[in-house]
């Protein structure tokens, strides 16, 4: 059954910390950002796709204060795309002050006005990703703004994402909420992390790996599958989760009977194999 996101995005207008238009939270109007997207095009005939890309061209030749313009100005037009990177580019301070109340204006714009796009249409992978940053900033809550804690409405959010983009982002961090000790339910944690497992979100994996293996799930066949997924995202890990990877899984590992070692390297290579992936690369 098709979940409404209606609910959702009125929990979010309801705790909205800035309103207003995109464009009025930069000081900036649209027509300068229209002017900079194509300098040989009349602003008026300039589209929002058009900005878009132009802004993207800015920003990966460095030119980032030009590329805001432009993604401003098809932001304040509607397109998505640019919301979302006007988005990320606030809450990483990508070029511009950091300023999570101005990036989760841009998100908020985007679950607002596409939450019910279709889940295999090209930008749903953007939506999506703005559901989970706004479930994300839910979390934590933002300082000195109207953004508080809040995990409940943080698992709403997570949960629209999950299970109509069926967005692995989400389905982790769904996950998560579930092994919380305040909520704890490690059978829908398995559930959720198993789904973004099986996309190849690598700390969903190892997350699984360790529920699997460890004392919430009894039985060789459990120890069997939670070694694989460790095994399987230790090889594909990379950064700074790679060592807590690398140590979980080697735990496991010691504590495995050699039948279960053997089982478990055998399925991971396997599914490293079928799923056409390297080792290596993954989020």
């Amino acid at each position: 059954m098709r979940i409404t996101s209606s609910g959702i995005v009125a929990s979010l207008l309801l705790g909205l910390a800035c309103s207003g238009p995109v464009a009025a939270l930069d000081g900036r109007p649209a027509e300068n950002g229209a002017t900079a997207v194509l300098e040989t095009v009349p602003k008026g005939d300039v589209s929002p796709l058009e900005a878009l890309r132009a802004g993207t061209r800015f920003y990966y030749a460095g030119e980032k204060e030009r590329a805001l313009d432009s993604l401003r100005f098809a932001a304040e037009k509607g397109h998505p795309l640019a919301a979302w990177k006007l988005g990320r580019m606030y809450a990483k301070g990508d070029g511009v002050q950091e300023d999570d109340i101005k990036a989760f204006e841009y998100f908020r714009q985007i679950a607002s006005n596409y939450a019910d796009d279709s889940p295999s249409s090209p930008r749903a992978p953007f939506i999506a990703s703005a559901f989970v940053e706004l479930g994300s900033y839910y979390l934590t809550g933002i300082n000195d703004s109207a953004i508080r804690p809040n995990v409940g409405r943080a698992r709403e959010i997570f949960t629209y994402a999950a299970s109509y983009f069926g967005d692995a982002d989400a389905q982790y961090h769904l996950g998560i909420l579930y092994l919380d000790e305040s909520d704890r339910d490690p059978r829908m944690a398995a559930r959720w992390l198993k789904l973004a497992a099986r996309k190849g979100h690598v700390t969903a994996q190892a997350r699984l790996g360790e529920l699997l293996f460890n004392s919430d799930f009894r039985g060789t066949d459990a120890q069997t599958s939670g070694l694989m997924w460790l095994t399987i995202a230790r090889k594909r890990a990379v950064g700074p989760k790679a060592d807590w990877i690398a140590e979980t899984q080697e735990r496991c590992f010691g504590l495995a009977s050699e039948p279960v070692r053997r089982r478990a390297t055998m399925l991971a290579e396997n599914w490293i194999a079928s799923n056409h992936v390297s080792v290596a690369d993954g989020r």
